[in-house]
């Protein structure tokens, strides 16, 4: 099938490493432009120099937490390379904590890491799509948005916070010919999940090796899901081939939570 995405310019903040990094390679091999948005300076040059796609690619540093710091980021993607068609929101995880080690802060630090993080890059890219008359969005937000874990209970509230908004931004930006989705990864082959398994596990009194076999086991596909299957999603997402479907959060479980929504 083509996405018909060749020339298209996609951003992907959290292009440097994870399912971020996998949605780059994926837009790049479809033709598209990318930029690529970083914190970390070395993981945002070796991503870069990885996908080596020359005048294709750019990596941009930016703390998204930092609202005047993404819109500047913003304009300055879309002036390089051209107006933005598609956003894919990969950055900002908020750190995982068990219930009992919960405070107002760690309520606003999930926030502030996962919320704020795609707010400050999705309202100016919204808006000037918006204007133009067309684009798309692409927020993963994990499933800890839709099913509650007692030790992932700030993140969790901030995921379920960011389907709300972008279920409503679908409705608002429709009639602009904007799109809106959102896809809810769980558990996923990437460097954070080494986290996630660390608390689980202090919180169970298990090793991390015990916590990972466990973990595997409740997948029915007898496996978790790579980057890469997160982002075949998002591309069919991204894409004019989707161009009906707007407002969804779709699950990217294998099965693993049988829920009808």
């Amino acid at each position: 099938m083509n996405l018909e995405l060749d020339g298209k310019h996609v951003l992907v903040t959290g292009g440097s490493r994870g399912i971020g990094l996998a949605c780059a390679q994926a837009f790049l091999a479809e033709g598209a432009k990318v930029t690529i948005v970083g914190r970390q300076a070395a993981t945002l040059d070796a991503a870069v120099a990885g996908l080596a796609a020359g005048e294709r690619l750019q990596g941009r540093r930016c703390d998204v937490t930092d609202p005047a710091a993404a819109a500047a980021m913003v304009e300055e993607a879309w002036t390089s390379i051209g107006p933005i068609d598609v956003l894919v929101n990969a950055a900002g995880a908020a750190k995982r904590t068990p219930f009992n080690e919960l405070s107002p802060t760690t309520y606003a630090d999930a926030m502030t890491a996962k919320f704020h993080s795609y707010v400050n890059v999705f309202d100016p890219v919204v808006k000037r799509m918006g204007a133009r008359g067309r684009g798309a969005i692409v927020n993963i937000v994990g499933m800890g948005g839709k099913v509650a874990t007692t030790q992932h209970i700030g993140g969790g509230s901030a995921n379920a916070a960011l389907m709300l908004a972008s279920a409503a931004l679908a409705a608002a930006y429709a009639p602009s010919g904007v799109r809106v989705n959102v896809v809810n990864p769980a558990l996923t082959m990437t460097d954070r999940l080494k986290e996630g398994l660390a608390t689980d596990a202090r919180a169970r009194g298990i090793t991390e090796e015990e916590a990972f076999a466990q973990a595997k086991a409740r997948f029915p596909l007898g496996r978790m899901a790579t980057p890469e299957d997160i982002a075949d999603a998002v591309l069919f997402l991204a894409s004019d081939r989707a161009g009906y479907i707007s407002g969804v959060s779709l699950s990217i479980d294998g099965a693993a939570t049988p829920l009808v929504v």
